[in-house]
């Protein structure tokens, strides 16, 4: 089974929030050395604790820091921005980084109403979402708009041999479905809803899948968050950090993620019961204990390849925590 990355650039107390970007850059380096098949970045704006606001930037450094990894956006928020423009961004990295990228396109805002209204003033620009992924496989693929669209006769720039896969991302059926339809890979954000609707959309895309130009069958992946360390007792210390953010998000208290001997704090009796359940279902644990459970969710879901996603303070202890399940997994460089 493959094993992937997806990075947030996160904010960690005590250090310079251009010190995450940084440290995402330096993951993808170690992502390759260690055999992961891909290493995705996230889109977020005016959020306290992800500080990754432009992936196609980030990308671009990672493209020339790297030889073999695919890298990719989980994802762009595609209402924010003209097709064409994110075409051309991504017709771009392809030259830098030929038959490695991958586009990841999502629907929701990646930030809150008023910062979305600023990205593009049109309130109602989601509602295009499906007419601008249609317009964006035509843009990066090099394929002309059909006659009496305003794109018509234009195409980006620059062409090559090859271009960008175009993965839709989702946390619902909607993403499934259109997925479906226009006959492109799907990733499930597992770690958004805990696991919530899974099943359900990976079925319904694997049932209402039609096979286009560049995928003849389903593929799927789910986006997990997952935490190794040498023993369980140190990979759940160092979860404190992930629980103690979680608890405070949920009170709407956004902000960097503290290092897990500041992080425990008094819980109310609804935030413990809300805390055991995110326990419950976390893949956290020494190597052996998280790599059992993600082949058990792979084998599940039927899935050949899944992305993690590893929150910690310490940089070395999240690269330690992919440096473990890359060898529980066997990965080759």
């Amino acid at each position: 089974m493959k094993l992937s990355v997806l990075d947030q650039s996160v904010a960690m107390a005590g250090r310079g929030q251009d010190a995450s970007i940084r440290q995402t850059l330096a993951l993808a380096q170690a992502a390759e050395r260690l055999g992961y098949a891909r290493f995705w970045v996230s889109e977020h704006h005016a959020h306290p604790s992800i500080v990754g606001t432009a992936p196609e930037i980030l990308m671009a450094a990672i493209a020339t820091q790297t030889q073999r990894i695919r890298i990719g956006s989980a994802g762009v928020m595609l209402p924010h921005y003209a097709s064409l423009k994110v075409a051309e961004q991504f017709r771009v990295l392809d030259a830098l980084a030929p038959g490695r990228i991958d586009l990841g396109v999502g629907r929701a805002p990646g930030s809150d109403g008023k910062t979305a209204q600023l990205l593009n003033p049109d309130r109602y620009a989601s509602e295009n979402f499906p007419q601008q992924v249609m317009e964006l496989q035509a843009w990066v693929k090099g394929q002309p708009l059909p006659v009496g669209h305003p794109g018509h006769g234009v195409f980006a720039y620059p062409q090559s041999a090859t271009s960008p896969d175009i993965w839709m991302l989702g946390s619902s059926d909607y993403g499934a479905q259109l997925a479906a339809h226009l006959g492109l890979p799907y990733a499930f954000a597992w770690f958004i809803t805990d696991g919530q609707g899974a099943e359900q959309a990976l079925h319904m895309y694997r049932e209402t899948f039609r096979p286009s130009a560049s995928l003849d069958k389903p593929k799927a992946t789910l986006c997990v968050w997952a935490l190794a360390a040498d023993t369980d007792e140190q990979a759940w210390h160092l979860f404190k950090s992930r629980a103690r953010w979680r608890m405070d998000r949920n009170l709407g208290r956004i902000g960097p993620m503290l290092p897990p001997d500041q992080a425990e704090r008094d819980y109310s009796p609804a935030e413990q019961m809300a805390l055991d359940a995110l326990k419950a279902n976390a893949l956290v644990g020494s190597a052996a204990t998280v790599s059992h459970k993600l082949r058990a969710l792979a084998d599940r879901l039927a899935l050949d390849e899944l992305v993690v996603i590893t929150w910690t303070h310490d940089p070395q202890a999240q690269l330690h925590s992919y440096a473990l399940l890359a060898q529980e997994f066997n990965l080759k460089p």
